[in-house]
């Protein structure tokens, strides 16, 4: 029971430090991401592991609908879903470059890539940053609290503030939820 109570009180710390430490940032993220979206392009989402799942969840809460579905969709792609893709390149070519590749041949100026890794030390997510930025795709980096190379590598940084997997995850859920909610509350009219 202590086990699970500490577990509570960590989340409720980091979620109650993410306003104070990534609230400019958030708000940058999300203005960006709705300007992309007024401007005709699209949001673009990539991860590994557990931020692969939460890249896949939110570009299906865009493309769908987070709190309505009487909406037109908003053009949003996850590049961790292509599985036919993903193990053909990684076998043939490399597992470093299969989001570089992707946003290569998907990308477009000024369309908006959201890069989420625990770490900040992905190197596919690090080679798929350099390529967006080659191509003038905005970036934003979801990442925890300890300095990275993709810090360096992007338009809008959120850390969330933390060095414990665990919490980092739930506090990019929670931030991607906020961000979904007010680029789709931005569409409902």
């Amino acid at each position: 029971m202590n086990k699970i109570k500490r577990m509570l009180k960590e989340h409720m710390t980091v979620s109650s430090q993410i306003f104070d430490s990534c609230g400019e940032n958030l708000m940058e993220a999300i203005e960006l991401s709705i300007s992309a979206l007024n401007n005709g392009k699209k949001i673009i989402w990539c991860g590994n592991g557990g931020s692969a799942a939460d890249a896949q969840h939110m570009a299906a809460e865009l493309m769908g609908g987070l709190t309505s579905h009487d909406r037109k969709p908003i053009e949003s792609i996850a590049l961790t879903t292509d599985t036919s893709f993903i193990t053909a390149w990684s076998n043939d070519d490399s597992f470093s470059n299969i989001f570089s590749r992707q946003v290569e041949g998907l990308g477009k100026e000024g369309d908006v890539l959201f890069a989420i890794s625990t770490s900040g030390n992905s190197i596919n997510i690090i080679n798929a940053l350099t390529i967006a930025n080659k191509k003038k795709i905005k970036t934003i980096v979801l990442t925890g609290g300890k300095k990275s190379l993709m810090n360096e590598m992007s338009d809008v940084i959120i850390c969330i503030p933390s060095t414990n997997t665990q919490r980092i995850q739930e506090g990019h859920l929670l931030v991607e939820h906020i961000i979904c909610e007010h680029i789709e509350s931005n569409f409902l009219s």
